[in-house]
């Protein structure tokens, strides 16, 4: 007989019932009343092993209407060819790669210069206040929300690449247009991590409670001096980062 309580119980079994697709086709859940019948438990105890399967970002609790388990078609994104000059591509990076996926991309902008944060200020080795261009994206793969993606670039860049400051997309991304005009990034500094999201994160990413972000910051150096800072904050549950390192012609000619 098993030793945990019987909501986490509950919350264990249909944990592996989602997990091994048994509600590929109906995501929703079985009613509150009709999950009681069939673990013998109470309404209350029900409900509490439901409520951390929410808190786990597996499912979505609608008032008057039950219980549904969260899509998860995961986009990968490869990391190594994000930036990559010598790779094919449709415009920016990230429409490439959403549109090889055969997915559809769209994103929105806002551009602004302001005082650099100091963590910002650190990486781009300019004094904490002095200004910075921000570009700022918000991104969705098939309309749903994919990630924000903040961008910093030093003010006195703009002198020599105007485009950075005007408001709108660069459409063949603004790596490949820094490189035209001969300010060329040709190293990179990343950096991974994870936390909860803040509420202005989880309202434009729409995530459910219990779900956290995945942290991409990236730093750009050119020969002489770092140009630009990076900072993607991805929806933990829907997107999956790779990089390529070393030789792997190996795992090219598996079968």
């Amino acid at each position: 007989m098993s030793k945990q309580p019987k909501y986490r119980q509950v919350a264990d079994a249909l944990r592996r019932e989602i997990v091994n697709g048994a509600f590929d086709r109906d995501r929703r859940l079985p009613s509150e009343s009709e999950l009681s019948a069939r673990f013998d438990a109470s309404r209350n105890t029900v409900r509490s092993g439901l409520a951390l399967l929410v808190s786990e970002g597996l499912i979505t609790s609608s008032q008057g209407l039950g219980y549904e388990v969260r899509s998860h078609e995961v986009f990968e994104l490869n990391a190594s060819r994000f930036e990559n000059l010598n790779f094919p591509h449709n415009g920016d990076a990230y429409n490439t790669d959403v549109t090889n996926a055969g997915r559809r991309p769209h994103q929105t902008f806002r551009v602004e210069v302001l005082p650099a944060l100091e963590e910002v200020a650190d990486r781009l080795k300019i004094e904490k206040g002095s200004k910075a261009v921000l570009r700022f994206c918000h991104r969705y793969v098939d309309d749903v929300p994919w990630s924000t993606q903040a961008t910093y670039y030093p003010a006195w860049l703009i002198g020599e690449s105007p485009r950075l400051a005007e408001p709108g997309d660069i459409e063949e991304g603004t790596t490949r247009y820094l490189a035209a005009r001969g300010i060329e990034q040709i190293g990179y500094f990343d950096e991974i991590s994870t936390r909860m999201p803040t509420p202005e994160e989880a309202r434009l990413l729409e995530m459910s409670a219990g779900v956290p972000v995945l942290l991409w910051t990236r730093t750009g150096y050119s020969k002489n001096c770092p140009i630009r800072c990076t900072i993607t904050t991805f929806r933990g549950d829907l997107n999956r980062m790779n990089y390529e390192i070393g030789d792997l012609t190996a795992r090219s000619e598996r079968t």
